[in-house]
């Protein structure tokens, strides 16, 4: 058989490098099989083409098959691979370029914040990999997929096998910083990280968590510059600034914001939301407040 692997994200954002996980799967599974892989050519002729999609806003391509088997949670929150697809070692040969294994310890929430799919996706908080099966042989380096990797005994108890493996680790969806304590503080800075140690602030309520698991790592030699902090924009935009205005104090710290976004409840951003993301987007944030930089930008507009 002849299989094309369609990477959504891939045909409208130029140099993706994230690899997707699914389809890395879907092309093991047929390549154990006996079938032929490779990444879906409008004029190709295929037996069986699959479409892969993250976000339900990205376009769709208006050339795949009426019968491509579409899933994702851009197409479908529901969609599930098969048992033995999502029990396959992913094909990284589908991205080259990828230095790093990618994976799951964990799936699911035990959590059902409002913007937040993954509780309808994945279902309730549940062990998923040991860290040891996600591992490459040809690579030092992993990207945890986690959402709530701190919330799990078991999550926590992988974490711990890989303090001093040798390998290091990104969590890239943001972990729960009201879930620090000192325990935890302590094994996060004995792991060796990528690059950053993320957390997310999607709300005001979660600041002093968020500040207090700063001060928590900082007593293990973890600096302000070391942290990542995602920052959901929602219509309340003074709730972001106040987010912004008090984590900026902590010198150094990265902040990401991200305006809410929910293509399927008909939620899209508006023009303040989205100025607000340039704001601290450009670093802006550093120089000034939010008051004061959107009305120079008011003003710069009108002449």
């Amino acid at each position: 058989m002849r299989i094309g692997l369609h990477d959504a994200e891939a045909q409208v954002v130029r140099d993706k490098t994230f690899p997707n996980y699914a389809l890395m799967k879907l092309s093991a599974w047929h390549k154990q099989r006996g079938d032929h892989v490779e990444w879906w050519q409008p004029l190709g002729l295929y037996d069986a083409v699959y479409s892969s999609k993250v976000f339900s806003y990205t376009l769709e391509n208006p050339y795949l098959p009426p019968d491509a088997i579409r899933g994702g949670t851009g197409y479908d929150v529901k969609s599930r691979l098969p048992e033995a697809v999502d029990g396959m070692f992913p094909d990284y040969s589908l991205y080259p370029d990828t230095p790093y294994a990618i994976g799951y310890i964990t799936r699911g929430c035990p959590n059902r914040c409002r913007w937040c799919v993954v509780p309808e996706k994945e279902g309730k908080l549940q062990p998923y990999r040991r860290w040891k099966e996600l591992i490459r042989p040809d690579s030092r380096e992993l990207v945890l997929m986690d959402n709530n990797i701190l919330a799990s005994d078991f999550g926590l108890e992988q974490l711990c096998g890989l303090a001093g493996s040798g390998y290091r680790i990104d969590l890239n969806q943001g972990m729960d910083a009201r879930l620090v304590t000192p325990e935890v503080a302590e094994l996060l800075a004995r792991l060796d990280w990528i690059r950053f140690l993320r957390f997310s602030c999607d709300e005001a309520s979660r600041l002093d968590a968020v500040i207090r698991t700063c001060e928590l790592l900082g007593k293990h030699g973890v600096r302000p510059y070391r942290i990542f902090i995602y920052l959901l924009v929602t219509r309340d935009v003074e709730d972001a600034a106040l987010r912004v205005g008090r984590l900026k104090q902590l010198k150094g710290i990265n902040l990401y914001a991200q305006a809410e976004r929910n293509d399927r409840l008909g939620i899209m951003p508006n023009r303040e939301q989205l100025r607000f993301v340039e704001y601290v987007y450009s670093g802006a944030f550093r120089r000034c407040e939010w008051p004061v930089w959107e009305e120079a930008r008011r003003d710069k507009e009108k002449h």
